[in-house]
């Protein structure tokens, strides 16, 4: 058991509380550094959001075993607190959202996370997509693999682990997904094809979504020039990220 540490960024002069969608992310503590405050003030200041419960998900110290895919290990056995962690989302979290803030039902509820974070908040939108309606990942850590790069019988096309999920999943139609990388997020390119990793694992899973039946309008992709593997980048794209899922029109 451990004390999960969360930040509550509540929406302001809400007449139906009904309208209000919630908004998961991991990493919370990434949102402090970012000013995520002032991120969501501006945009209000526009009138440019609709009404947005955002609620930030500090991580522990074992953040590789906790941000993860709950079902699968990766190839060095990390993840096992992933289903630990799901499970506090859904039967802990949520509900002492909904019992402090007196929200009854939240318009939508949605996820988002940064590198392993944003990994985990796919994973779990895919595998509990009655629950939820769009995700965010920022730099996703789509390598994550159950099977070395070293091995011989290694095959990125099958060893992927978000990827086969997709692969092997439901197609969900009101499901949405929003995807940020940088060109330079890293520098390795794992296939030699030219394209750094982050972005070929994160163009492959969109692949993966549209053979599963998602059209154009339910991703977006948005990769950022000169964008890195780092708070200041992911912080370029949010306001976008918000825009996408719950601009006024």
């Amino acid at each position: 058991m451990r004390h999960v540490k969360v930040d509550c960024y509540l929406p302001t002069n809400v007449a139906v509380p009904a309208a209000i969608s919630l908004l998961l992310i991991n990493d919370g503590q990434d949102l402090v550094t970012m000013n995520f405050k002032n991120i969501l003030e501006n945009l209000y200041q526009h009138n440019a959001l609709n009404p947005l419960l955002c609620v930030g998900l500090h991580c522990s110290e074992d953040r590789k075993n906790e941000y993860a895919t709950a079902k699968i290990l990766d190839y060095k056995g990390r993840g096992n607190k992933a289903a630990a962690h799901t499970r506090f989302v859904l039967e802990e979290l949520i509900p002492f959202i909904k019992k402090t803030y007196k929200v009854n039902s939240f318009k939508e509820k949605s996820f988002a996370g940064f590198s392993l974070g944003g990994l985990s908040a796919i994973d779990i939108v895919w595998n509990h997509a009655e629950t939820f309606t769009k995700v965010g990942v920022f730099s996703g850590s789509f390598w994550w693999r159950d099977r070395a790069q070293e091995d011989p019988a290694f095959n990125e096309e099958t060893d992927r682990i978000m990827h086969k999920q997709v692969r092997l999943g439901k197609y969900h139609p009101w499901l949405k997904f929003y995807f940020e990388v940088g060109t330079q997020d890293e520098k390795a390119d794992r296939n030699n094809n030219g394209i750094i990793d982050a972005i070929d694992d994160t163009i492959s899973l969109i692949t993966e979504l549209k053979k599963k039946g998602y059209a154009d309008d339910a991703i977006k992709y948005l990769e950022l020039q000169d964008g890195q593997h780092n708070v200041p980048t992911w912080a370029r794209a949010f306001p976008d990220f918000l825009k996408w899922g719950w601009g006024r029109e």
